[in-house]
């Protein structure tokens, strides 16, 4: 039967490829190779050897060394003086500080602007609307 001589030419490929990767011989010391696969021999072997290659190894990981603690650099070590440093730092704190106030006072305006303008509407209209009916 056909389908038997296939099966035994595309074991004995299977295992030589095995043996290509492994690099080891069968017991008999020679490979049964046959001289022309088939194609569909071929695409067999193909999907085999995505499933026969070995997932590859990884690496151990790389020895880990102690912490060495460092000591934080003296202030004398600071190029800039420690007064001009502190002087930027407090101008540029006044100027954010500032900038809030100003916007908060804006905001503070226009709340009063806008609750001003509310209150003059709801007046004119108590103002120009009928009044109430008593009675019913």
């Amino acid at each position: 039967m056909s389908w038997k001589k296939d099966r035994d030419s595309l074991i004995a490929q299977t295992m030589a490829f095995v043996q290509s990767v492994t690099g080891r011989k069968d017991e008999g010391g020679r490979a049964n190779v046959q001289a022309e696969p088939s194609s569909v021999e071929l695409a067999v072997l193909d999907a085999l050897e995505t499933e026969l290659v070995p997932p590859p190894v990884p690496k151990p990981p790389p020895a880990l060394e102690p912490v060495r603690i460092v000591p934080p650099p003296s202030l004398s070590a600071i190029p800039i003086a420690r007064s001009q440093l502190q002087g930027e730092m407090a101008n540029e704190i006044r100027a954010r500080v500032a900038s809030f106030r100003a916007h908060q006072e804006r905001f503070n305006r226009e709340r009063e602007e806008y609750f001003s303008q509310t209150l003059a509407r709801l007046r004119n209209a108590i103002k120009d609307a009928p009044p109430p009916r008593i009675g019913k």
